[in-house]
């Protein structure tokens, strides 16, 4: 089974840090259709109590009006490819070294195996990056 590789767009805002504070965003997202695969809360470095949630994907006008009644936003300054195939040791390792070698910084990455899958997402720097490196990891993984 071959890898798929996707541009995938992330959309991020503030969240309080309080019980509840998640499941009410995710649950207008949820009345809106959104099926989420990518789910990441961060604390906010500047802003005690606060934090960052970054969710993806959403799909159609419908659902980016959900997001944001919740404060969320696209983030276009963030280039995200997506990475999905077979699991097996070492595949994150090859992506990281391919990338490398092309003199291409990832600026971010979140990854999961569940059974025999696997799944990246991969922040590149630039759009051009991020072009790149789908190029490079096409013709490694394919």
């Amino acid at each position: 089974m071959a890898f798929e590789i996707t541009k995938v767009d992330v959309w991020a805002g503030e969240i309080e840090d309080h019980p509840g504070a998640l499941a009410e965003k995710l649950e207008v997202l949820e009345r809106a259709g959104v099926n989420l695969e990518f789910v990441i809360v961060r604390p906010s470095t500047g802003l005690p109590g606060t934090g960052v949630l970054f969710v993806a994907p959403l799909h159609g006008p419908q659902q980016a009006r959900a997001a944001q009644e919740v404060n969320l936003r696209q983030a276009v300054t963030m280039y995200v490819l997506r990475v999905t195939g077979p699991d097996r040791p070492g595949v994150g390792a090859g992506i990281a070294r391919a990338l490398a070698e092309a003199g291409l910084n990832i600026s971010g990455v979140s990854a999961a195996a569940i059974n025999d899958r696997c799944l990246f997402y991969i922040r590149l720097e630039t759009e051009s990056d991020g072009k790149r490196a789908a190029q490079i990891l096409t013709a490694k993984l394919g």
